[in-house]
């Protein structure tokens, strides 16, 4: 775009002050680079404040869920008409850039902290809270677009990648934020409304900045290319003369093209096991390898901070290069393999915290160099067919990304079902089991079915025989015989249990043991609190019963008794706490074995999603050798000072 059109020239107009920057935001030159910086370094932060509000509610998932009664599948419904909110709004925001990509950023932040501080906290209904949380994410969704549209417009073709290192910042750094924070505070703060009037306090005060001090350039300047700062009066001077009105025709049309619808999808289609671990990372860990919430949220700040790093670090080699696509495939290799090594450990509910930091770390840095050199090719390609239509092709982007998250978290639903269970039921049968621990095993060995049987008849003898047959090990047929002499013979049984096992063995083989017999007698004494006399008697009367009976009695009688027990301690189990475990004992059960395998199809997914990007690289602009990139960038210098002497001459 070197054309010096004849037309009316841009109109002049003051630099804005402090109080005429609350809203007119436009400079009429390009800015030297401490100020470069500051703009620069206003939109990251006040992308990372953005970011950090959309993602706490990940961070206080579970705390929802449980406040507001949810399902996991309502849980991820609120995420997904969030993400679709955001893609329409991308879209708009790219019919809006008349309103200036400042103001959009400025005052966006500001409506969405508010939101966050006071508007979320306050919502009792579930209803209410989906209503809030898709306002955020219209306004999220918006300043998606606009504010990597800021960052191209302060930062050269040659710095871009560096500059769009730090712009992705803004999602990774959001994330390390609201994890690094819930990891400390959870368990302090257990209530998830302070989570939210944190993080909106902290991005209220962070807002304040951006409207305060954010500005951009005027259209006749960003509407050019500019490939280096040496470009800077060039620029300026072609501005002068610039017909902007001719650049801002047909956008949307210069911008539905292959390397550029494609380029975005591609992209989106490889961010799925960002977006997954970004919103579902402490479910996983939790219903999968028992992790706390504070656990997996700091398993997740490994992730960030290993991303954060590659990003910054990719973006300024890869301008001192001046190259991106090496990066992309690079990178992309590097998250793949990571990947398949977090697919092998994810069916090993052993495995360790730190073992699960490093694979996750290893994946982030491929993930990192991958997107920042991304960016920067995707805003260069945009640009190569329209610089003016920035926006527009941003917007492409962003309501590609959205409709892309969206289609992710309704497959994750698809795919992994049994999540919804866990999350639905597994913590109310977690706090039964730690607190009946003793009386669930008992359960889980007699059978559902069977205790449901003597829940519903306590006087059901097949059901009764049954359970203590599976406690003692029993035969029927002696359970049966000792149940008979039971009711038989109860005193009689009564007094022979009060005789300790080898005492009872010496009586009932040599009566005449008067050792054995004395011994006896005192055990009865003792154990009834009655005379010798009255013992004696007792044990007389016991004699009675058939030896042969009663030596199945005495092996299977106190095994019976010690059942008996179990099952009535059962009984002592809270009604509705039983009911529960009988309505979705079996089917957490079922989903605590199906939960691994679900989850290892969708990480397939995400990995054959990432290998799909690769082909949509050869479409974007952009070198593959450094050599011919840098014999470009002389090319052009040389071409910049011609045109810039033929213009002051």
């Amino acid at each position: 775009m070197s054309s010096t059109s004849t037309a009316p020239a841009a109109p002049a107009f003051p630099p804005p002050t402090l109080v005429t920057g609350l809203w007119q935001r436009k400079l009429p030159h390009y800015p030297e680079t401490p100020a470069r910086s500051w703009y620069l370094f206003l939109v990251v932060v006040t992308s990372v404040a953005l970011y950090y509000q959309l993602f706490v509610a990940g961070a206080v998932g579970n705390e929802l869920i449980a406040y507001y009664h949810l399902t996991f599948r309502y849980f991820v419904g609120i995420f997904i008409i969030g993400a679709a909110f955001g893609a329409a709004a991308s879209v708009v925001a790219g019919l809006l850039d008349r309103w200036g990509r400042a103001n959009i950023v400025a005052y966006g932040t500001v409506i969405c902290s508010a939101l966050t501080l006071l508007a979320v906290p306050a919502c009792t209904t579930k209803e209410a809270y989906v209503v809030v949380y898709c306002v955020i994410g219209i306004v999220e969704g918006a300043v998606l677009v606009a504010t990597p549209a800021l960052v191209r417009d302060f930062s050269p073709q040659l710095g871009r990648a560096s500059a769009m290192g730090f712009w992705t910042l803004g999602p990774v750094l959001g994330a390390l934020v609201t994890t690094e924070i819930s990891t400390h505070t959870l368990d302090a703060h257990p209530d998830w409304q302070f989570h939210y009037r944190l993080c909106g306090a902290i991005c209220l005060a962070i807002s304040m900045l951006g409207v305060i001090g954010l500005r951009e350039l005027s259209p006749a300047l960003r509407d050019q290319i500019m490939v280096s700062l040496r470009d800077k009066a060039l620029v300026e001077a072609r501005a002068r003369g610039l017909d902007v009105s001719t650049l801002e025709r047909d956008q949307w049309k210069q911008m539905m093209k292959p390397n550029i619808v494609g380029s975005a999808l591609g992209i989106s289609i490889f961010l799925a096991f960002f977006y997954t671990i970004v919103s579902f990372l402490p479910v996983y860990m939790a219903t999968n390898f028992g992790f706390t919430a504070a656990q997996s949220n700091a398993l997740g700040n490994w992730y960030w901070i290993a991303n954060a790093c590659a990003l910054v670090l990719t973006g300024i080699v890869s301008d001192y290069l001046k190259v991106r696509k090496p990066f992309m495939v690079f990178g992309t290799i590097i998250s793949i393999i990571g990947l398949l090594v977090f697919l092998g450990y994810t069916d090993k509910p052993g495995t360790d915290y730190y073992t699960f930091a490093i694979v996750l770390s290893f994946t982030a840095v491929g993930g990192g160099i991958a997107y920042s050199t991304w960016m920067a090719s995707f805003t260069e390609t945009v640009e190569n067919r329209n610089p003016a239509a920035t926006a527009v092709g941003l917007a492409v982007w962003g309501g590609t990304l959205r409709t892309v998250v969206t289609v992710v978290l309704f497959g994750l639903l698809i795919v992994v079902t049994a999540a919804g269970t866990l999350v639905n039921y597994g913590p109310r049968l977690q706090e039964i089991s730690a607190k009946y621990h003793t009386e669930i095993a008992t359960i889980q060995k007699v059978g559902a079915e069977t205790m449901a049987a003597l829940g519903a008849n306590p006087n059901d003898t097949g059901a009764q025989v049954t359970a203590l047959q599976k406690l003692t090990g029993a035969s029927a047929a002696d359970i049966q015989t000792t149940i008979a002499l039971n009711a038989k013979y109860p005193d009689e049984l009564a007094t022979l249990q009060a005789i300790d096992t080898p005492v009872l063995i010496k009586v009932m083989t040599n009566p005449n043991d008067q050792a054995s017999l004395g011994q006896a007698v005192g055990q009865i004494a003792q154990k009834f609190g009655i005379t010798p006399d009255a013992a004696t008697a007792r044990l007389a009367a016991a004699s009675k019963v058939p030896t042969n009976e009663l030596t199945v009695a005495s092996a299977t009688g106190p095994q019976l008794t010690a059942a008996s027990a179990q099952l009535k301690a059962v009984s002592n189990i809270p009604i509705g706490d039983r009911e529960y475990l009988a309505a979705h004992g079996t089917e957490v059960q079922q989903a605590q074995a199906d939960s691994p395998k679900q989850w290892k199809t969708w990480w397939w997914i995400c990995l054959a999603a990432q290998v799909a990007f690769l082909p949509f690289i050869f479409l974007m602009s952009g070198h593959w050798s450094p050599k011919k990139a840098a014999e470009e960038a002389a090319e052009h210098d040389e071409a910049v000072d011609r045109e810039l002497a033929e213009l002051q001459s």
